[in-house]
C-alpha cells in the first residue's frame, strides 16, 4: 500500500466533474464489525437525530484495516445513533481524491490528514472544520505534535501517529557483508556502502519511481547544512535561497556519485509488491531503506519470512562534517485525520477517541502503528528496536516536518519533483532550490 503519509498535488478539475465524484466516492461503506475497548464520550446523537460519519482512511492492509473497522465499531456503540461508514482508499490516490472532494457538495467527514502546509491549503476550500472549540479539553495531552495540525493557531484536525525517518537495515546482511555495527558517520555509511557491493548485496533500496522517497535523502542533508533557525525561517518563508541548501544538494551528488542504490532504481516503487523498495529489503534483496517508522508495516505485507522482525534493524541518519545543521536534528511528521465542515461534533469525538490511551495501546501492540503520540500509550512499546526509536525521538533537539509536508502543497509538490529529478540525474542543486524559489 503505503506510506502512512501521503504527497500531495494541485489537482485542477471541472467543478461538475468533482461534485461528480465527490458523491460517488463520498456514499462507499467499507465498513465490517468488530470492538475495541477503548473508552469515548457521548456524541449528543439520538435515535431521532442520527449521526453518519464517513470515513476515509489510507488503510488497506491487516493490521490496521481490521483495528479501524473495530474501532469505528466501538464508539459506534458507546456513541448510539452515530454510524460510521468506513472506506479504505489507497494511499497513492489520497493527493487526487481529497482535492475533488473538498471541490465537491459531498466531502467525506473524515479523512486523513498529515497537517503542516498540506493542510493549509486544504483549508483555503473552505470546507475542513475548524476543530478548535470541541479539542481544547484533551488536545493538550498528546503534546507538541498537535501543533502540526494547526492553520493560523486553529487546530483542523489531531494525530493518532509519530513517524521518523531512519534507515531500515537487514541485520543479517550485515553481518555478511562484515558490518559489525550500524554507521554513525556519512564517512561509515560510505565504507559500509562498499562492503556490501563487495558481498555481492544491493547496499540500499529506493523507491525512486515513487519520486517522495528521494526527498527524505535531499532534506536530510538540508537539515545537517543548515542551522535549526535557517531551517524554521526558511519554512515559514518559503524561501530556500541560505547557501545551505545548495550545499545539501553537493553533498547529495556526492553520495549518488558512489552508486549506493539497486540496479534500475529509477523504475522501482516504494511500497507496491514484493519488487518494491520496501518489498527488496522485506525479502533480502537489499541491505537497507531509508524510510519512516511505518515501514515494518508495510513490509510485513510483501513477504512470507515469518522472522522478518527478528532480521530488522534501525539507525538514525548519520552525522556529517562541517554543516551548520545539528548533528542531531530529525526529519518526521505523523499521520492523523481532519473533519470536513458538515460533521457534526461527533467527528471532534471520534477524533478524541482514537488519541484515547486505550485506542493508542491497541495501535501499538497490533503493530499498525509505531510510535503513538498519546504518551501514557508508551507502555505498549515492547519491541526492542522501538523503544530505542522512541528514545532517539525524546532527546532529538529538533524534529523538521517533511518538506513537502510543512510547506503548502504546490510548493512541496514542486520540490519533491525537482528533486526526484535530481537524483536519477537531471537537475542540478541550483535546480532544486530553484523549484521553490
Amino acid at each position: 500500500m503505503r506510506s502512512l503519509r501521503s504527497r500531495t498535488a494541485v489537482v485542477a478539475v471541472a467543478a461538475g466533474a468533482a461534485m461528480a465524484f465527490a458523491t460517488a466516492c463520498g456514499s462507499g461503506d467499507n465498513s465490517d464489525s468488530g470492538g475495541t475497548s477503548a473508552s469515548g464520550g457521548s456524541t449528543g446523537a439520538t435515535a431521532s437525530k442520527p449521526v453518519t460519519l464517513t470515513w476515509w482512511h489510507n488503510a488497506t492492509n491487516d493490521p490496521l484495516k481490521s483495528l479501524w473497522v473495530k474501532v469505528a465499531k466501538d464508539f459506534e456503540a458507546q456513541n448510539p445513533g452515530v454510524t460510521i461508514k468506513v472506506q479504505s482508499v489507497q494511499n497513492e490516490q489520497f493527493p487526487t481524491k481529497i482535492p475533488l472532494a473538498l471541490q465537491g457538495d459531498d466531502p467525506p467527514d473524515v479523512y486523513q490528514q498529515w497537517g503542516g502546509g498540506q493542510q493549509a491549503t486544504q483549508v483555503q476550500s473552505g470546507k475542513v472544520m475548524d476543530i478548535t472549540d470541541q479539542t481544547k479539553s484533551w488536545i493538550g495531552d498528546i503534546g507538541p505534535i498537535a501543533q502540526g495540525w494547526q492553520t493560523d493557531g486553529k487546530q483542523y484536525g489531531a494525530p493518532y501517529s509519530q513517524h521518523v525517518v531512519g534507515f531500515w537495515y537487514r541485520k543479517d546482511l550485515f553481518e555478511k557483508a562484515g558490518i559489525t555495527e550500524p554507521p554513525k558517520t556519512l564517512d561509515d555509511l560510505n565504507a559500509d556502502v562498499q562492503k556490501l557491493k563487495d558481498a555481492g548485496i544491493a547496499p540500499i533500496a529506493i523507491g525512486a519511481k515513487d519520486r517522495w522517497p528521494a526527498a527524505f535523502w535531499w532534506e536530510y542533508f538540508a537539515l545537517r547544512e543548515c542551522s535549526t533557525d535557517t531551517m524554521k525561517q526558511s519554512m515559514e518563508s518559503q524561501d530556500l535561497s541560505d547557501p545551505c541548501f545548495i550545499k545539501a544538494g553537493q553533498d547529495m551528488q556526492k553520495f549518488l556519485d558512489t552508486k549506493p542504490f539497486q540496479k534500475d532504481f529509477e523504475g522501482t516503487t516504494a511500497q507496491q509488491g514484493a519488487g518494491s523498495s520496501a518489498g527488496m529489503v522485506a525479502n533480502g534483496k537489499a541491505a537497507m531503506e531509508l524510510q519512516g517508522t511505518w515501514n515494518p508495516y508495510v513490509m510485513s505485507d510483501l513477504t512470507d519470512d515469518k522472522q522478518l522482525d527478528s532480521k530488522l534493524g534501525w539507525f538514525a541518519f548519520p552525522t556529517t562534517e562541517g554543516g551548520a545543521g545539528d548533528p542531531h536534528a530529525a526529519l518526521g511528521g505523523g499521520d492523523g485525520f481532519s473533519c470536513t465542515t458538515d460533521a457534526t461534533d461527533a467527528c471532534a469525538k471520534f477524533l478524541q477517541f482514537i488519541d484515547s490511551p486505550d485506542v493508542q495501546k491497541e495501535l501499538v501492540s497490533s503493530g499498525a502503528t509505531t510510535l503513538p503520540v498519546n504518551p501514557a500509550a508508551a507502555s505498549a512499546i515492547t519491541k526492542p528496536t522501538v523503544k530505542d526509536i522512541q528514545g532517539y525521538v525524546d532527546e532529538t533537539p529538533f524534529m523538521q516536518t517533511y518538506f513537502d509536508i510543512a510547506l503548502p502543497t504546490d510548493v512541496g509538490q514542486a520540490l519533491d519533483d525537482a528533486i526526484a529529478d535530481f537524483t536519477v540525474g537531471q537537475g542540478s542543486p541550483e535546480d532544486i532550490v530553484a523549484s521553490v524559489q
